[in-house]
């Protein structure tokens, strides 16, 4: 009787479990049928919703439609000898943009260009066309190349990179390591920073972002929110890759380049010959210039369109907390008008000028002010 109940308890249990295990989650969980008559794994839901899109993502988006078309792909190739006097082809690659899509007029660098016999661009679409250098500009590290279209191709605006902020927005386009199209954003970090090429030639007035910069991106365009190119992507801080210093040279630069091409002029780069150092204040009282102070002359180089007007270096040094300063020469205190009052001032005023133009200086001298008419060189490293 006692094996009866036993037996008769696990049998309750046994049912219990066996309705729980499948009946009940039949009557719970009834299975979807599919187009096959079988019962669906997963339950779909019934509205998909993607998440929303900031304002701002929304603008990289746009900018990026808008310019993915006219960036471009540029390898270059040099063919040199080797030890048996056989042809060996070098190629290199980086990036450009079109900046005339009837004409077929595409910006870059200098350096993707380099010493090369052959010029390859190559489009989103995997369109490829040779290309023909047209100018070359060294020491701004700019180069125009054209293509003859088989259509009217996107092209870019030019913007305007004297107004730009520190902390502004940017976007840069290129072809990184061989990944054509990518975007990466940033903002400009800082400007008219003065870095050195790999020939040791220096590139001064660059704009320095953080948005990534790779090789590949070498002649991409850097853009502002509104799409407009404020700057030609052109090196990075260090070897290898991005650590978030990047630089590229101010697209007025490359208006200048393109102004002289147009009129049918080799541009030459100017050169004013000083080295000087900013003071104002505290500091130009204690040497007994005008409180406003300007840029005073360190060093004349020798030859230079500075040292045929007559500018005046320093007749002795003197220790002005940690810096020694050349003292007893020329203050110049404005240039075509503008107070020099930041020390990459003589930068600034060259960014449009061209060999041949001139500049007019109001210089502190012997305790007066007086005005000197400077006619600019060409650059001692310009290749003509």
């Amino acid at each position: 009787m006692k094996r009866f109940r036993y037996l008769l308890l696990a049998a309750g249990f046994a049912g219990a479990f066996f309705y729980l295990t499948t009946i009940a989650k039949a009557r719970f969980f009834p299975p979807k049928e599919t187009a096959g008559g079988g019962g669906q794994l997963f339950e779909e839901a019934k509205v998909v919703r993607g998440a929303g899109l900031s304002a701002d993502e929304v603008n990289n988006i746009d900018i990026y439609k808008q310019a993915r078309n006219a960036t471009v792909n540029i390898a270059s190739t040099v063919y040199r000898r080797g030890w048996f006097s056989e042809i060996i082809p070098s190629k290199e690659t980086g990036s450009g943009f079109v900046i005339d899509g009837e004409r077929g007029l595409i910006l870059t660098n200098n350096h993707v260009l380099g010493g090369s016999q052959k010029v390859v661009v190559t489009f989103a679409d995997q369109s490829k066309y040779d290309a023909e250098v047209l100018a070359k500009d060294p020491s701004n590290d700019l180069g125009l190349v054209r293509i003859n279209p088989r259509k009217k191709l996107a092209s870019l605006r030019l913007g305007e990179s004297e107004g730009l902020q520190v902390g502004q927005k940017v976007l840069a386009i290129g072809n990184p390591f061989g990944f054509d199209g990518t975007l990466t954003t940033g903002i400009i970090s800082s400007l008219n920073r003065s870095i050195r090429d790999e020939t040791n030639r220096e590139l001064e007035g660059m704009v320095q972002t953080d948005a990534a910069i790779n090789p590949g991106n070498s002649g991409g365009p850097l853009l502002d929110s509104q799409g407009n190119v404020i700057g030609i992507n052109t090196a990075i801080y260090g070897p290898g890759g991005n650590i978030g210093i990047g630089f590229a040279m101010p697209i007025n630069k490359a208006k200048t380049m393109l102004t002289d091409f147009r009129a049918g002029k080799v541009y030459r780069r100017p050169f004013f010959g000083v080295q000087t150092v900013h003071v104002a204040g505290e500091w130009a009282e204690a040497l007994r210039l005008p409180p406003d102070g300007g840029l005073l002359v360190q060093v004349v180089q020798r030859g230079s369109a500075a040292e045929r007007a007559g500018i005046r270096g320093p007749k002795e040094f003197v220790i002005i907390g940690n810096y020694e300063i050349g003292v007893g020469g020329d203050l110049i205190m404005a240039i075509d008008g503008k107070p020099c009052d930041r020390r990459d001032a003589v930068a600034q005023a060259l960014q449009k000028k061209r060999a041949g133009d001139t500049m007019e200086l109001t210089v502190f001298r012997n305790g007066r002010s007086m005005q000197l008419t400077i006619t600019l060189g060409a650059a001692p490293d310009q290749e003509l």
